[in-house]
């Protein structure tokens, strides 16, 4: 690592600071309470974008939370359109989604793997998020290149298991 950030110049000066570094956008990020404040901009989602478009799933988070184990996740999730969520459900965890950039639909199931609602999320046309109470089986499907969208929910982080992906009917 070459380079400045907040006045340290060098490795030994950087270990010195109690941070840890994302170093891709030299954004400190503590570990104790205090921590400084991470600007939500057009260069942070056009990096997280970016990124999406090289990974194989076609998407990538940007996490605000410190660790999986936080009480609470908060983070940007950017998509392209291809990129597969499958439908699952959270059961004990109310999520809220909102656009940031691009749009995006979601799918509400019933347990038989019913569509029984669907909304389209666009910023440009006036809706701006939904907020998806637990045990609801949904999924989102991209419908723009480029979309960020700010997701949050209770962690801590949980792997979907067989119980938490429900198969569809086509």
């Amino acid at each position: 690592f070459c380079g400045v950030l907040n006045g340290l110049t060098t490795r030994d000066e950087l270990a010195a600071y109690p941070h840890r570094y994302i170093f891709d956008n030299l954004i400190p990020i503590t570990s104790t309470t205090h921590r400084t404040m991470r600007i939500i901009d057009d260069q942070l989602m056009n990096s997280v974008v970016e990124q999406a478009k090289q990974s194989p799933r076609l998407r990538m988070n940007y996490n605000f939370h410190q660790s999986l184990e936080d009480k609470c996740h908060r983070f940007l999730n950017a998509m392209e359109p291809g990129t597969q969520v499958a439908v699952h459900h959270h059961i004990t965890k109310d999520e809220t989604v909102v656009v940031l950039r691009g749009k995006i639909k979601v799918l509400i199931y019933n347990d038989q793997g019913e569509v029984t609602e669907s909304v389209i999320i666009d910023p440009k046309a006036g809706r701006f998020g939904v907020d998806i109470p637990k045990n609801t089986w949904h999924t989102v499907e991209c419908l723009e290149s480029g979309t960020v969208v700010f997701e949050v929910k209770e962690g801590p982080f949980v792997t979907h298991e067989v119980d938490g992906i429900l198969e569809v009917k086509k």
